[in-house]
């Protein structure tokens, strides 16, 4: 029997997309190179690495591998309610904010229905939106002249909302420009959308925000029955291994989600190891504290180098190398160094580059001397 033709089998939304791109093949470059000398600055990871505490529950929690996780994640709810001083049931967990985004797609839209994004924002947005068969409407971002350039125009967002949009997503920070948005400027957004309109703010980089005019959205949770934000344990806290993330939102709302959460879809090791993290403010602090003074660092020294470092608020720095972007990229893979292509992003004279420990951004800094002269 010969193979259907499962291309016209799939749903239309589906035909129309295309895979999420990871940018390489760490796996098979980690067999290339030995990880000791490998250099992955293209994955936005945290080169701290995990608290303590989280290892060492982690480590508690492999014996009873063989035993479902609790399908609930109650005790990651209530550490996370108690933390964010929420009600629990305005939480649901999720195998990273990854799945959360998708699934609030599949939940509030469809074919006939929109969905807004910003230009250069993540990549899961229009994934989200084409899988489920839905509209995606892009606005235009900041012009690279402006002061926040490529990051979110909010007025341009409000403008491409119309009566067939059922979601608009947002990111703050955004990756993969690292760019970010004020509250008044938020506030203003918000407030002017129909309440029919859910708007989702993922906010996957928050906890490495240091600048005055940023705040989370979970402060307009109650005002704004339908804001929807999105956080993660992969970032900041150094758990993206173990995949877990969380949506904060109207109890009604997350009732909903919950029917098609995938039954003990966040794993034993994970709903351990990030209650321990959730628990470890010092770690979190030193952390984020190292970021913050490598972030400066890293970009002084590539804008040392007459490179356009554009503003960012989370651990990476989206730097514009022009039209040798491509071939820099190439050389710096064949010394064992990652960094992330941005063409898939329409931002091909660009690289995107994870803030590193500082002998990693050294060895990057000292490599993109070689490769550039």
């Amino acid at each position: 029997m010969s193979a259907p033709d499962f291309e016209a089998l799939a749903q239309p939304g589906i035909r129309r997309l295309r895979a999420y791109d990871p940018g390489h093949d760490l796996v098979a470059l980690r067999r290339r190179f030995a990880e000791a000398q490998l250099v992955e600055l293209g994955s936005n990871e945290n080169p701290s690495g995990p608290s303590p505490r989280a290892l060492a529950a982690a480590a508690a929690a492999l014996p009873r591998m063989h035993l479902y996780p609790d399908p609930l994640g109650g005790d990651l709810k209530r550490a996370l309610a108690t933390h964010h001083r929420i009600d629990p049931a305005r939480l649901l967990l999720g195998n990273g904010s990854h799945e959360l985004l998708m699934q609030l797609a599949q939940v509030f839209a469809g074919p006939g229905d929109e969905v807004v994004a910003s230009k250069y924002g993540f990549a899961v947005y229009a994934l989200a939106a084409q899988a489920v068969g839905a509209e995606l409407r892009l606005a235009e971002a900041l012009p690279r002249t402006a002061a926040m350039p490529l990051g979110h125009d909010l007025q341009a967002l409000h403008a491409a909302v119309g009566p067939r949009t059922r979601l608009v997503y947002l990111a703050n920070p955004n990756n993969p420009t690292g760019t970010w948005f004020g509250a008044e400027a938020f506030a203003r957004f918000l407030a002017a959308l129909p309440a029919r309109v859910l708007v989702v703010v993922d906010e996957a980089y928050a906890e490495y925000v240091d600048a005055p005019d940023w705040a989370s959205a979970l402060g307009w949770l109650e005002r704004h029955p339908n804001l929807v934000v999105t956080r993660t344990f992969s970032k900041a806290y150094a758990l993206a291994g173990l995949r877990v993330g969380y949506a904060i939102a109207h109890p009604g709302l997350i009732a909903l989600m919950e029917r098609v959460r995938e039954s003990f879809n966040v794993n034993a090791v994970g709903l351990a190891a990030a209650e321990a993290a959730l628990a470890d403010a010092q770690h979190l602090a030193a952390a984020v504290a190292a970021n913050a003074a490598g972030r400066a660092a890293l970009a002084e020294g590539l804008r040392a180098r007459g490179w356009t470092v554009f503003p960012s608020q989370t651990n990476f720095l989206l730097v514009r190398f022009g039209e040798r972007a491509g071939a820099l990229e190439a050389a710096l893979l064949a010394r064992g160094i990652v960094l992330r292509p941005m063409a898939g992003y329409g931002l091909g004279d660009c690289l995107r580059i994870t803030v590193g420990s500082a002998q990693e951004n050294a060895r990057l800094l000292a490599a993109l001397d070689e490769v550039a002269a």
